[in-house]
């Protein structure tokens, strides 16, 4: 009884084969098995508990600390028939119950190993997750890599090349519905001269660039062209909030 726990003023514990152990007198208190002495003291109808337990084929030792096996308890409860013992039973098999059987413990924080068994257990689980994180770590490395590379890169690309990249990620878009969708969403300009040129808004989110270039007519004159191009930060940017976009979709459909 090493790991004998108080919760909500209910003692328990797991035992050698796994069952959780509730203390016979703090369940009798929350079933409401009790009865008021003229003077105001609260006592037990022990008489009563036991006779369900003796119906049960459960002997008890007559021992202060008795316990008993949560499917004693359960039979225990259903002779229980009043509003205190439905709510001491819904804390129980709700909340105490499920969370001894899952962890062994009730745990509200974390607690040091108390014998050499506890320890090992302790270690040995420390290291399988050490295992698991390390490889998730490097099964995510390539992907990482290329999401650093391609956001700290000074290489641009335009909207079509960044639709052509959305289409092998399965992203059913095209140039004509990209610009559609970037104008919609407030990273094009919708009118005027600046018609498809990047907001301030994707300026300052550093998602866009305008790129200037000059070209020389026939005639000799100097044409200043502007074109909106995607910077490395804004590949991953649009590419994420595409593929979430799709994920969400999805769980709304499922």
């Amino acid at each position: 009884m090493s790991n004998l726990l108080t919760i909500k003023n209910v003692r328990g514990f797991i035992d050698e084969n796994g069952t959780a152990q509730l203390n016979l007198e703090d369940v009798a208190r929350g079933l409401g098995f009790t009865e008021k002495r003229p003077n105001g003291a609260e006592y037990i109808r022990w008489g009563r508990v036991v006779e369900y337990l003796d119906n049960f084929n459960f002997s008890t030792s007559g021992e202060n600390d008795e316990f008993i096996p949560e499917n004693i308890f359960y039979r225990l409860a259903m002779k229980a028939k009043n509003e205190t013992a439905e709510k001491f039973q819904a804390i129980v098999a709700d909340e105490i119950l499920p969370a001894i059987r899952k962890t062994g413990t009730y745990l509200v924080s974390p607690q040091i190993p108390q014998t050499l068994p506890e320890a090992l257990r302790a270690y040995a689980t420390e290291v399988e997750n050490h295992i698991k994180a390390k490889a998730l770590l490097e099964e995510q490395k390539p992907k990482v890599l290329f999401a650093d590379s391609v956001a700290g890169s000074n290489e641009l690309i335009s909207v079509n090349q960044l639709s052509k990249i959305l289409k092998q990620k399965s992203v059913d878009i095209g140039e004509k519905r990209l610009f559609v969708w970037l104008r919609e969403h407030g990273y094009l300009c919708q009118a005027g001269d600046d018609y498809n040129l990047p907001t301030q808004r994707s300026m300052d989110l550093k998602v866009m660039e305008i790129k200037k270039s000059s070209i020389t007519t026939g005639k000799g004159d100097i044409l200043v062209t502007r074109t909106t191009k995607i910077t490395g930060k804004g590949s991953i940017y649009f590419i994420n909030k595409f593929l979430n976009a799709e994920k969400l979709e999805a769980s709304n459909e499922s």
